[in-house]
């Protein structure tokens, strides 16, 4: 049992490194988010962070390392909005669960940080291999586990990510508040909840 007296100070718990690792990464989303990889610095993340950059660099050895991090992350995110929608859709059918893995999904890029670090990893992955490797595996997996999921075929699997890359479009665009045949045309039929 421990006892507290009032005005005593109790010990400072140090944070681990792997709750310190979390709380990087958690700050690199955000940071990438708003610059990309090619426009953020490890120094800005340790300073949004609270730590310093030498710090940064004993958890993840280069920006690049962080980054991939990041992009993971962000994969694994996705891959539970996918999980829940799939648990929630109405229906076994391919298209039933399809559709309720896309509202997740729509839902899920309501967090503008999470659809931009997307965008920016898909942009630095032209020029970036370990970017690229990072965001191939992260798409493989993605994929594998839509195809087992909801049973559909090549087609309604690569229509379901046809359509996610437009929503990425279509949010970041802001194309609902243009009213305009053009974005009347790219929004036909999808809507983010």
């Amino acid at each position: 049992m421990s006892t507290h007296v009032k005005g005593e100070q109790r010990p400072r718990r140090l944070a681990t490194a792997e709750e310190r690792r979390e709380t990087v990464l958690r700050t690199a989303i955000g940071a990438f988010a708003a610059r990309g990889y090619f426009g953020t610095t490890t120094s800005e993340v340790a300073k949004a962070a609270g730590i310093s950059q030498a710090y940064v660099y004993r958890l993840f050895p280069n920006k690049e390392a962080l980054f991939v991090a990041v992009v993971e992350h962000c994969f694994v995110r996705v891959r539970a909005a996918l999980e829940r929608g799939a648990a929630e859709a109405k229906g076994g059918d391919p298209e039933a669960v399809l559709s309720s893995m896309g509202d997740a999904y729509a839902h899920l890029i309501r967090d503008n940080d999470l659809m931009l670090v997307q965008l920016h990893a898909q942009a630095a992955a032209v020029s970036e291999p370990a970017v690229r490797e990072a965001v191939r595996a992260g798409y493989a997996r993605t994929v594998e586990y839509v195809r087992g999921a909801s049973g559909g075929d090549e087609r309604q699997v690569q229509e379901f990510f046809a359509v996610g890359m437009l929503c990425h479009l279509l949010v970041s665009i802001d194309a609902e508040a243009i009213d305009a045949p053009w974005t009347r045309t790219l929004t036909a039929g999808i809507t983010h909840r």
